[in-house]
């Protein structure tokens, strides 16, 4: 008689498997937190490698070199970056191009990476060497492009220059647009006014504007009494935490109809009374 092999449950066999993965998990992660060494024993390492951010900002990194070798070295640190790319290596807020190590002995080196306007979204490695004589201790960093936070003010009509009247309010629209790729979170308005002068926004925070979409705001000016006719200079800002945008407008002061009328009065009637004075003491 042939005897019958047995099945394991199938609770077991998933137990098996959980083991099997969570090990080939552990061992995976373990080599990518070991830092790599050269032949010497030296090390390049990152508290983090991969770093996402918009492409108009600043990817920083804080890395350690660790010279393992029995000798002081200086260490050449070089990088090769997609076209438009920028590196910057720090130490204790100084930038340097070379760093040299005592023996056995670590480095903090910051890394800041500014990725090219025309960056794309996605996962860009950035490849660093550490070079001294024949060794060479290579770290790769990451950095993911999400887009690009960006905003425009102006005006409907891309005007940026009004008359105003001394002593008066005046109502103009502004337009706050998101240019960029991200959304745009607590936008808030602000100005920059000849002294005297006063400004509010409706609104003058801006919760969220989407990409491509835009945003009117209304300006109220208020432009004291006595104010000399002439041009003045005002400047309006739109600004998050990611990103700002000003606009500059001429704003032309003018004296009010009924000032202009009262001015007119004043001279006629001058007038009026050195011809009446002419008319009544000129023939003595």
């Amino acid at each position: 008689m042939l005897s019958r092999l047995s099945t394991p449950p199938l609770s077991v066999l998933r137990r098996t498997t959980l083991i099997f993965v969570s090990i080939i998990t552990f061992v995976h992660v373990r080599a990518q937190q070991s830092p790599p060494q050269s032949k010497s024993g030296s090390s390049f390492s990152a508290k983090l490698i991969n770093i996402e951010a918009a492409t108009n900002e600043t990817f920083r990194y804080s890395t350690t070199l660790r010279n393992g070798s029995d000798a002081a070295h200086v260490y050449d640190l070089q990088t090769n970056l997609p076209a438009g790319w920028v590196i910057t290596f720090k130490v204790e807020s100084s930038q340097v191009t070379s760093i040299n190590i005592d023996r056995g002995k670590s480095q903090d080196i910051s890394v800041e990476v500014n990725a090219s306007p025309e960056a794309r979204p996605g996962k860009y490695k950035i490849p660093i060497h550490a070079i001294t004589g024949k060794d060479t201790i290579a770290l790769t960093l990451e950095a993911v492009v999400k887009g690009t936070y960006s905003l425009s003010l102006t005006t409907p009509t891309g005007r940026l220059s009004e008359e105003v009247t001394s002593g008066s309010q005046k109502q103009l629209q502004l337009v706050v647009k998101n240019s960029g790729t991200l959304s745009l979170n607590n936008i808030n308005l602000s100005s920059q006014l000849p002294a005297g002068w006063e400004a509010t926004f409706e609104p003058s925070n801006i919760n969220e504007i989407k990409p491509s979409n835009s945003r009117n705001v209304i300006l109220t000016l208020k432009v004291p009494d006595k104010t000399l006719v002439g041009d003045y200079a005002a400047t309006f800002t739109a600004s998050n935490s990611s990103t700002n945008s000003q606009v500059a407008f001429r704003l032309a002061v003018k004296t009010s109809l009924l000032a202009g009328w009262i001015g007119m009065v004043v001279i006629l009637l001058a007038v009026g009374i050195v011809y009446y004075l002419i008319r009544k003491y000129g023939r003595r």
